[in-house]
């Protein structure tokens, strides 16, 4: 017999599968870079949260424990997923503007 917590598990896991394959349809059908990454980097967020929640119930039901390890991934996900994307982007605007091509202008600072 199932068990209440494995149900959880199980849907979340679908839920981090089904953020993966809408990132993945989002990667082939959007027309630029600059608008191609954001569908990885929201389905990212969504699919490593579910999965590190899954991985906590799963462990603290089996274990009888409150089982917090998978936050510390969490965690550390959460920190270098938004600082790989802006070091993409402003590489991406590098080679942009190395090959001539139009992008927007560079920030002049704040208000002016």
């Amino acid at each position: 017999m199932t068990s209440f917590a494995d149900v959880v598990v199980a849907v979340l896991l679908l839920v981090s599968g089904i953020a993966v394959v809408v990132a993945a349809l989002g990667l082939v059908r959007l027309p630029d870079f600059f608008v191609r990454m954001h569908a990885p980097a929201l389905a990212y967020t969504l699919g490593s949260w579910s999965v590190a929640v899954a991985t906590i119930v799963h462990f603290s039901a089996h274990e009888g424990v409150l089982s917090l390890h998978a936050w510390l991934i969490a965690i550390l996900l959460a920190i270098t997923a938004p600082v790989t994307t802006v070091l993409l982007a402003r590489a991406a605007v590098f080679r942009h503007r190395q090959a001539k091509e139009e992008v927007p202008p560079p920030l002049t600072g704040a208000g002016g």
